[in-house]
This record gives structure tokens, sequence and C-alpha cells, in this order.
């Protein structure tokens, strides 16, 4: 058996191998495109605002879930122990803030 190739052999080795340089050149130029690369980073900043987001929202769910069970029981019924002193803090505040915005206005 002969290692030897012919010349079309070889020219059609020569063809094939320069397609796939062409291929591979055409995806760098592609891949290297200013547009590519802001497209690119638009999608990874969008991700991470995304990823960001859903953290900030399971958080905060989180802290709504926690703060709930502070003033209701499990069956979903009021704990009055605990909204009463809330309730009387939050008319207190209310009513200091009325009476220092009428001593500024009078």
């Amino acid at each position: 058996m002969s290692d030897a190739r012919t010349p079309a052999q070889i020219e059609a080795d020569i063809k094939s191998r320069r397609d796939r340089l062409a291929v591979t050149l055409d995806e760098i130029g592609v891949r290297l495109h200013p547009k590519t690369i802001v497209g690119d980073a638009k999608a990874r900043v969008a991700s991470t605002v995304d990823h960001t987001a859903g953290r900030a929202f399971v958080a905060v769910n989180r802290t709504v879930s926690d703060v709930k069970a502070q003033f209701v029981d499990e069956d979903g019924s009021p704990r009055l122990e605990r909204l009463v002193p809330v309730a009387l803090v939050a008319v207190g505040l209310v009513g200091l803030l009325a009476l220092s915005t009428r001593r500024r206005r009078g």
C-alpha cells in the first residue's frame, strides 16, 4: 500500500481546509463584531439584574412572611396581644406628628 496521494486528493484536502478556515474566520468575525460584544454585555447585565431582582423579591417576601407571622396565628387569626400595642404606638406617632405640624403652622 502506498501512502502517496494524488494531486487531486491534495487539492481536495487544501480546498476542504480552506473552507473550514473560512467558516472559522467568519465565526471569529461575528464574535468580535462590536454589535455582538455589546449584545453579549447587555445580555449579561440583564441576566444579573434579573438574578438580583429575583433574590430581592425572595428576601422581601420572606421578610413580609416573617412580619406577618408576628401578628397572625398559624390559623390566620390576629394576635391581639401584639396588634394592640403596635396600633397604640402608631396612633401616638400620628398624634405627635399632627401636633408638631400644627405648632409649626400656628
